[in-house]
């Protein structure tokens, strides 16, 4: 398997686990240590998915045609208030 093909299982993984996570606390049937660990396990789990994604943002490159010749250029770094949490 390829290292690119791995990255994505694990990215895959660890938002199918935020999801569950979310799932559980919405539920609301459980002890509050139970629900506080959750919650940190969600939140670490966020800050990994952000990282992962400010990463491969900064990959992203753009084609553009000029004079019949293809170049690459950057994208436009985001602004520092765009993250959601």
């Amino acid at each position: 398997m390829s290292e690119k093909t791995e990255k994505e299982i694990k990215f895959e993984a660890a938002l199918k686990r935020l999801e569950e996570i979310v799932s559980q606390l919405e539920d609301g049937d459980m002890e509050l240590d139970k629900s506080m660990k959750l919650f940190e396990e969600g939140v670490g789990t966020v800050r990994r998915l952000q990282k992962k994604l400010d990463e491969a943002e900064k990959k992203i490159e753009k084609l553009v045609k000029e004079g019949g010749a293809f170049k690459t250029e950057q994208m436009a770094e985001p602004e520092e208030n765009t993250a959601p949490f």
